[in-house]
């Protein structure tokens, strides 16, 4: 199975610009992601998508490999797919993995990798919530499974809702999921994603991925103990700083 690993690097960001380039002890952190990437042993090759020339120069500079992407895409899906067209081989699925990641480990990347059989569409990964202050917070989206490990639906809401209980006991009686945002999609559906018009549910809730379900596309899970580490802002880069670099 050949899976090409791809990773959006917007030069441009409300929050933090540049933030692809910006420093961290030592390596960009676009430098740090592509790094840890191309560990993910199932990963047949690894490409950087931007729409920057620097960030591009950047990239090939330390060695990495980049195409660049057309600055009007509104999302990575859309980002990841024109990459794909753009990149010499034949590839039976595609990773996004996020930009934005420093520390990413390589070890979710291949639990990931290790569902695309041909059969699976998309796949994506979520994680146990352990903590009540996740387990409410609209900022981070919930995935709710099936008996088959695919999701049924993602919110921003705590779902489902635990009847009969007060919501401090909800950990205690039912296991819900944090979705963490690395997708996997076989080419051919991704070249369909694209074409999709922005649905009714992606809107209410502000989430793509809910655009993939609403039209009939079938996302399996792959649950994993490695958390999310995102740097969205300053104070993000701060706390992983923090965390990873001691």
């Amino acid at each position: 199975m050949q899976i090409l690993g791809i990773i959006p690097a917007r030069y441009a960001s409300t929050r933090f610009p540049a933030k692809a380039l910006v420093d961290i002890g030592g390596k960009s952190m676009i430098q740090r992601v592509y790094e840890q990437a191309i560990q993910a042993a199932h990963l047949s090759k690894v490409i950087v998508a931007t729409d920057d020339q620097r960030i591009l120069d950047h990239v090939e500079a330390f060695g990495g490999q980049a195409v660049m992407t057309s600055t009007h895409h509104q999302s990575g899906t859309d980002r990841c797919y024109e990459a794909l067209t753009k990149t010499t081989g034949t590839f039976e699925y595609v990773i996004n993995i996020q930009g934005d990641e420093p520390f990413i480990s390589p070890d979710p990347i291949n639990s990931l990798a290790l569902e695309l059989n041909g059969e699976t569409e998309l796949a994506t990964l979520v994680k146990i919530i352990d903590q009540p202050d996740l387990l409410f917070n609209v900022n981070v989206p919930k995935a709710v499974l099936n008996s088959r490990n695919e999701v049924m639906y993602f919110s921003r809401q705590t779902i489902p809702y635990i009847r009969n209980h007060e919501a401090e006991d909800w950990l205690k009686h039912h296991t819900f999921y944090k979705h963490i945002g690395i997708y996997a999609y076989r080419s051919d559906v991704l070249a369909a994603l694209t074409r999709l018009p922005v649905s009714t549910l992606e809107k209410a809730e502000a989430l793509e991925q809910l655009r993939w379900l609403e039209n009939g596309y079938s996302i399996k899970a792959v649950i994993t103990n490695d958390d999310s580490h995102g740097v969205d802002t300053p104070e993000d880069l701060d706390r992983v700083t923090r965390k990873f670099l001691k």
